[in-house]
């Protein structure tokens, strides 16, 4: 899985090198680079928000089923799948673009955890020696995080410079070039804020504090936000799947916390972008008017079905009407004359009528 991330995180490397050699500074090719991306995945988003009022609009429907069916799994699920047909929903069409995201952020960690290989794209050959040679420098090694050597020749490449022969010229010109584009606003984004064995007390060390804690603010609001914008997400968001709303911006400052500043930063301003980007979809793919629109299309699609579906001639017509009237006949049942009931005046007459044979 490292090597799938890592080899995404190479190819986005190239549209982030490419915006810091514009720009030279790291911080704001994030800014940048997280902008262009939502623009790129912004029919991903789309389709996203049509599977989420899909799902909105299928709730009740399916509760109905539910109570119909609950005692009969099997029965429901077969009736589950012709509304699905019926309404023309995939259930699993919003899987991908829940997932594009995370490839996207998990691109980004590679890129910035291995600049070296994923950002400048040197020789692989040549960062293997130098990550090697890192923990062979008596004195220095020991005190380097191994998890994110290829940030600590970044970020130290002042000292190290005179150890990393392993390069060539022009790979040691863009390699101190980059050394150089990592404080924003007085920060450096190739630091950690805190340690992860020991987090509550390094985490006020330097100013690298305000990352996770923009990250689980920005979090939380966005997330307070988008439940205002789109009501249908309280109905969808059920049970343990509502608390994850709010556990997700605390993991996520959490992991902001133990990891280089840049990936934190680049959450805060995703998060940020997305909120926007919500804002927009809202006013011009907001869950009703989508809803209208499905529902809209589901019944022109139901009329062409029907007007493809060709009368029968007037013969046939009546030929039909004469079986079915001749059925309806055959099946009425047959009214029979009600017997009479015997009465005084009928027992007499039998009686005369023997004695008069007698």
């Amino acid at each position: 899985m490292n090597d799938i991330f890592n080899f995404f995180g190479s190819i986005l490397g190239y549209l982030l090198w490419f915006l810091y050699y514009v720009v030279n500074n790291y911080g704001v090719a994030i800014i940048l680079f997280t902008v262009i991306l939502k623009i790129l995945t912004f029919p991903f988003s789309v389709k996203s928000q049509k599977s989420m009022a899909m799902t909105s609009r299928m709730a009740q429907k399916q509760q109905e089923l539910q109570k119909k069916y609950g005692n009969d799994k099997q029965k429901y699920q077969e009736e589950l799948q012709k509304l699905y047909e019926k309404e023309g929903v995939n259930p699993a069409s919003g899987c991908l673009t829940n997932f594009v995201p995370l490839f996207i952020m998990m691109g980004l960690y590679y890129t910035v955890i291995n600049p070296l290989q994923n950002a400048l794209h040197l020789s692989s050959d040549s960062v293997i020696k130098a990550v090697n040679m890192l923990k062979e420098i008596p004195g220095v090694g020991a005190g380097f995080n191994t998890n994110y050597a290829q940030i600590e020749i970044v970020k130290h490449f002042g000292d190290l410079k005179s150890y990393l022969t392993m390069f060539s010229g022009d790979e040691m010109a863009r390699l101190e070039s980059f050394s150089h584009g990592f404080q924003f606003l007085g920060l450096n984004l190739l630091d950690s804020p805190a340690d992860g064995g020991n987090i509550f007390g390094t985490i006020f060390r330097s100013n690298l504090w305000i990352i996770p804690v923009l990250c689980l603010v920005t979090s939380l609001l966005s997330q307070y936000f988008m439940m205002k914008l789109q009501p249908g997400m309280q109905q969808t968001q059920q049970g343990c799947m509502k608390y994850m709303l709010y556990i997700l911006p605390l993991f996520s400052a959490w992991i902001a916390c133990t990891v280089p500043a840049a990936v934190g930063f680049y959450w805060i301003i995703s998060t940020i972008t997305g909120f926007l980007q919500t804002v927009i979809m809202n006013i011009w793919f907001s869950p009703a008017d989508l809803n209208a629109k499905a529902e809209a299309q589901r019944i022109a699609l139901r009329e062409l079905e029907e007007a493809k579906v060709q009368a029968l001639p007037a013969a046939q017509r009546m030929k039909l009407a004469a079986a079915t009237a001749e059925k309806d006949a055959s099946s009425q049942p047959v009214k029979t004359a009600p017997r009479k009931a015997k009465t005084k005046n009928s027992k007499k007459n039998s009686t005369e009528y023997l004695g008069s044979k007698k």
